[in-house]
């Protein structure tokens, strides 16, 4: 088996790491990828405890692995990254693997007022590993953190609805303005939030509505082109980067799977990849 010709796995608890995805594919145009949303279970980080999320993460690698034969694993999840990933690194010692965290170091990096707004799961903002990387920048900036319960779970559900003619209507757009509003003052003085970082994949699908609460001036800071970089690092490092026309050899170089209901799936791969609806498919993991 040519191992640099296989594709790339993605997972995430549902359709919210397609938004890695975009970002990976705009990064190694030449890579073949295989998306499997948990979309049975999702979202994970409003109510999943932590060892439901571990034996999940193990069981999609086994099956991504056995089943797809992949090269490389990326979690597009955050809560699945801080609860699982250190897990998987110790079953799994042969698969690269790039998991997701919150960007706080890059946003230390950009913010002029040094007070950084992070939104994110209850799980996410609760694990050890996000008060790990929190206490590492000690002193480097003020943070506000605002778990955002249930939506995840609303972005998720809007994806079978149509698009929206009056986005202030819809429960996507009410959580964002409850939450940013719970968060204080944003803008470019002095003592105001100028950056903000979405801890969860789900939430780059709402940036509009985020760039209309929080104001042009505001940084909002995503995990998407970071993890490709550094999956393009890892496959670099162990000559695992496909051939230029490794994608084009085969029909489709992205299947898209869920173990959830089919429709949501296919609408999101077409409003945000452009994508046919026969590049997706359902599939059972126990």
């Amino acid at each position: 088996m040519n191992l640099a010709a296989q594709p790339i796995g993605v997972f995430d608890s549902g359709i919210g790491g397609l938004s890695v995805l975009q970002a990976l594919q705009a990064e190694l145009p030449h890579e073949r990828f295989v998306y499997l949303a948990d979309s049975g279970n999702a979202p994970y980080g409003d109510a999943r405890g932590d060892a439901f999320v571990c034996a999940r993460t193990h069981a999609i690698t086994r099956y991504l692995r056995e089943q797809h034969h992949i090269k490389a694993l990326v979690v597009a999840c955050n809560t699945a990254t801080a609860a699982a990933i250190h897990e998987v690194r110790s079953s799994q010692p042969d698969l690269p693997l790039v998991g997701l965290e919150p960007a706080l170091k890059p946003a230390v990096a950009l913010s002029q007022t040094g007070r950084i707004g992070v939104i994110g799961t209850r799980s996410t903002l609760s694990s050890g590993k996000f008060s790990r990387l929190l206490a590492s920048l000690a002193g480097q900036a003020e943070f506000v953190v605002q778990p955002c319960d249930g939506l995840a779970r609303a972005i998720e559900h809007s994806t079978a609805l149509p698009l929206a003619t009056d986005p202030s209507a819809t429960e996507t757009r009410a959580l964002c303005a409850r939450y940013i509003s719970a968060m204080g003052q944003f803008g470019t003085e002095p003592g105001e939030i100028d950056t903000l970082v979405l801890g969860c994949t789900h939430y780059v699908f709402v940036v509009d509505d985020l760039r209309a609460l929080v104001g042009p001036q505001v940084r909002l800071i995503e995990t998407g082109e970071p993890v490709a970089r550094q999956t393009r690092r890892l496959l670099h490092k162990d000559a695992l980067l496909a051939p230029e026309d490794a994608a084009a050899q085969i029909p489709t170089p992205i299947r898209l799977l869920t173990t959830g209901a089919l429709a949501p799936l296919q609408a999101a791969a077409a409003r945000w990849l452009q994508l046919p609806p026969d590049c997706c498919g359902t599939v059972a993991i126990p």
